[in-house]
């Protein structure tokens, strides 16, 4: 919709001009729906559109966090690809210095204490037993104790004179800054070719852009640019390397990140039942298969409830599919529950990928339905769930869509 300048941001000097991001309108008769289904036609429509179908991913951090182990992480594999996950996926904690959330940002190496013989041996198991490797990162940011910040406190997004308050005890990278950029390009460059087994990077950005200064004046445009180009860069020397936009989960999901990015992850909280709303709502504008939906661990570490399998799983069941949980150390039972939730959704992808998002309005409010339906009405899929106890004791019927 458009850009929120700070004052003095963008400053023209005669002969100059400021190009506005493009404003997107819709309109549709047929309500919100209406709405999602011209927004999803014409995102689907793009040429950068995935098209290849989405990876079920596992991605290990609510299953072993900072604590980073070679065996217990293939294992994880193993139970990975028994279960039928396509992509595996190595978060936080793989770079030195990075035991913690406190220090290591912006050190973008392999951590040779925790990784000897590099990520190689993970990466080489991981593909041989058929599935992709992934990989985060979070290139824009950097904590104070690192050796990068120790060497150029200088290439910090701030006011002259101070560090903006932190958050997650790291701070904002000025891109703008050429040393900053090429130091960047240079050390994301040189993982991907030392590593051509990663073919996914998980890219986030957990902190907001405040007292965001460059050279003495605002500098959210020009950081916001330099972001850009370092991705559209990325993109050019590794082709087949996808890139998830994840910032603190949802807070970059706009038309211009995803012009560069494949897919979105939707929020950090993970508990099932928060997932119903921010995913309904996020799905008001982009379609599932760029949203990212994982089933969590039985209890959320965010909100420390507790659901059952059936729950999680048909709430993760209708966007980008995954699991973020130790699924190395569930019963047998649930990993042959977790086994079919898996082949369903994979039976379902072609449907839940290209199909007409639609919800129910039900007069009940612990009542939510939605689904996906065909573009021809031969099939559909819905989900029915009960987020509260009704104040009926029967609720009415759903009307599906």
């Amino acid at each position: 919709g458009g850009e929120l300048l700070a004052p003095g941001e963008v400053v023209l000097g005669p002969g100059d001009s400021y190009a506005t991001p493009l404003l997107y309108a819709v309109w549709s008769d047929a309500g919100l729906d209406g709405l999602s289904d011209v927004l999803h036609t014409h995102l689907r429509a793009r040429s950068r559109h995935p098209r290849t179908p989405r990876p079920v991913t596992l991605n290990v951090w609510e299953a072993v966090y900072f604590d980073h182990d070679l065996a217990r992480l293939r294992a994880l594999a193993d139970q990975a690809a028994e279960v039928g996950v396509e992509r595996f996926v190595l978060d936080d904690g793989w770079f030195r210095g990075r035991r913690a959330d406190t220090a290591g940002l912006g050190d973008w190496y392999v951590d040779e204490g925790v990784w000897p013989d590099g990520l190689h041996p993970l990466i080489d198991h991981v593909t041989k037993l058929g599935l992709q490797f992934g990989l985060w990162v979070e290139p824009e940011m950097v904590n104070p104790d690192s050796d990068l910040f120790r060497a150029h406190p200088e290439w910090v997004l701030a006011a002259p004179g101070r560090l903006p308050l932190p958050w997650r005890n790291q701070q904002v990278l000025d891109l703008a800054q050429p040393g900053a950029y090429a130091y960047l390009l240079d050390r994301l460059d040189a993982l991907l070719t030392e590593h051509p087994g990663i073919s996914y990077l998980k890219w986030d950005h957990n902190r907001d852009l405040t007292e965001a200064g460059h050279q003495g004046r605002p500098g959210v445009h020009a950081q916001t640019e330099a972001v850009y180009r370092l991705l559209d860069e990325l993109r050019r020397r590794h082709r087949n390397v996808e890139i998830e936009s994840c910032a603190s989960g949802g807070a970059r999901v706009d038309l211009e990140i995803l012009a560069r990015t494949d897919r979105v992850w939707a929020s950090d909280c993970n508990d099932a039942l928060e997932r119903l709303a921010i995913q309904r709502w996020t799905g008001l504008l982009l379609p599932p298969e760029l949203i990212g939906s994982h089933i969590g661990p039985e209890r959320s570490h965010t909100t420390n409830r507790v659901h059952d399998l059936g729950f999680r799983a048909a709430t993760a069941l209708f966007g980008h599919h995954g699991i973020e949980w130790d699924i190395a150390s569930i019963s047998p039972v649930q990993r042959t529950e977790l086994a079919a939730w898996v082949a369903l959704h994979k039976r379902l992808r072609p449907l839940l990928h290209t199909g007409r998002t639609v919800r129910v309005d039900h007069p009940d409010p612990a009542v939510w339905a939605h689904g996906v339906v065909a573009h021809d009405g031969s099939q559909a899929v819905y989900a029915v769930s009960r987020l509260a106890t009704s104040v009926a004791q029967v609720p009415g019927p759903v009307r599906l869509p």
